[in-house]
């Protein structure tokens, strides 16, 4: 059974997360509520939230998605910097040929 990646994330940590990451007027955006857009802070987005079952769901979705994307984006990076690598190595253990068509320093 897979565990919920919400578990032991309190909802302010979520809510200062996607501030900082897209800023109030940007997560307004987001998540049409208002109390992200009329004179904004943790304190009244959480007991809004906290009242708010759909809300609270929209906001939990995005936190979600963001989390999701990032791993995506990490696992992506680290595939591009280990075929790099591997790329580098073999060129350097003349394991590789250069790219075809690209010609050498010098030729002409």
């Amino acid at each position: 059974m897979a565990q919920d990646p919400l578990h032991g994330v309190t909802l302010q940590a979520i809510v200062e997360a996607l501030q900082a990451r897209y800023g109030w007027p940007g997560l307004a955006e987001r998540v049409d509520i208002r109390c992200f857009k009329s004179d904004p802070s943790v304190k009244s987005s959480l007991k809004f939230l906290r009242a708010t079952p759909w809300a609270r769901a929209e906001v939990e979705a995005l936190y979600l998605a963001d989390l999701r994307r990032a791993e995506r984006n990490r696992k992506r990076n680290e595939d591009r910097a280990l075929r790099r690598a591997r790329a580098a190595e073999a060129v350097a253990t003349g394991e590789s040929e250069p790219l075809a068509g690209v010609a050498e320093p010098g030729e002409g």
